[in-house]
């Protein structure tokens, strides 16, 4: 299964010039890097990320993760997987960018 992090892009300079990184500041706030899954991305986007440009998205397996990835309730009570480690570029399986269209983001067709 496909999980998915957002990333603004200094953050995700950063994160490929470091090769690993504890995530964005509310992920450092919070002690774990924040995922999610491909039907809960468009929410957090909107939510998180609302009327921002230039951001990236990145797919991982969630599988790969190991047990440091957590699936924790969040928004509404859903579950959502948080990782309790850095996260490595080795982790990334593509990385694409998340243009920002007539006030949307337009995430990539192929998300599972």
């Amino acid at each position: 299964m496909l999980i998915y992090k957002i990333f603004r892009q200094d953050e995700w300079d950063a994160f490929q010039e470091a090769g690993e990184t504890r995530g964005a500041p509310v992920d450092l706030a919070d002690g774990f890097v924040h995922f999610s899954t491909a039907p809960q991305a468009a929410e957090t986007a909107a939510k998180h990320f609302a009327d921002e440009d230039g951001l990236w998205l990145l797919a991982l397996d969630a599988e790969g993760l190991g047990e440091a990835l957590k699936w924790e309730p969040s928004r509404g009570g859903a579950l959502f997987p948080h990782l309790y480690r850095e996260l490595h570029m080795t982790d990334v399986l593509w990385s694409k960018p998340l243009p920002l269209v007539d006030g949307q983001h337009q995430f990539p067709s192929d998300m599972e």
